[in-house]
């Protein structure tokens, strides 16, 4: 049965390159029998966080809001792509979930991070960590690190190179770590009820 995963994405400069991560993931699910949506922080626009939406009443969260809450509420399991801002983490992502708070709980996450250079964004990698799990998420312990990102992937998303076409072992061990979490906790949901 394909699982239902959610790839978040958060650059808002105009000449990303974390998109090519973000796009081959999403390639790379679909490839493996699952149902992959890309959320991009940018093209969704939610505002810088006034309320999270759990603080409006029914019906009255902006409507990307709203659509957005329903997707992570249906989703059986996470993917983060993440670049990383002088050691730290994106702020439109973090924007775009601190939004949302038990719509994330019980499902896992998995972190692909990636930078221009040769760290790969592991430092943010290493922030996101403990921030998805305060949210509720189980972080699964695959990490998969791409620098520099512009020889690994192209435009599209496609591999390229040595390294681009080095990194298929630790990729497919990401999406079966994650795929099994994210069974596991499926059925754990279908058993009984979380206890909150």
């Amino acid at each position: 049965m394909p699982l239902r995963i959610l790839v978040f994405y958060g650059s808002y400069r105009s000449d990303r390159k974390g998109i090519r991560l973000a796009r081959h993931m999403c390639e790379e699910l679909r490839l493996r029998g699952h149902l992959a949506e890309l959320i991009d922080a940018k093209a969704v626009g939610l505002p810088i966080i006034d309320r999270m939406y759990k603080e409006f009443s029914p019906g009255e969260a902006p409507p990307q809001m709203e659509a957005l809450a329903a997707k992570i509420r249906q989703a059986d399991a996470f993917v983060f792509v993440v670049g990383e801002y002088n050691w730290g983490v994106q702020p439109g992502l973090k924007n775009l979930t601190d939004h949302f708070l038990e719509e994330w709980f019980w499902r896992p996450a998995a972190i692909a991070s990636y930078s221009a250079g040769r760290t790969a964004g592991v430092r943010a990698a290493l922030a996101w960590r403990g921030t998805l799990s305060e949210m509720g998420m189980l972080v699964v312990s695959s990490t998969l690190a791409i620098g520099p990102i512009e020889e690994a992937l192209d435009d599209h998303g496609r591999p390229t190179g040595e390294l681009g076409h080095s990194m298929g072992p630790a990729l497919s061990k990401f999406v079966e770590d994650l795929a099994w979490w994210a069974e596991a906790a499926q059925a754990q949901r279908a058993r009984r009820e979380p206890p909150y």
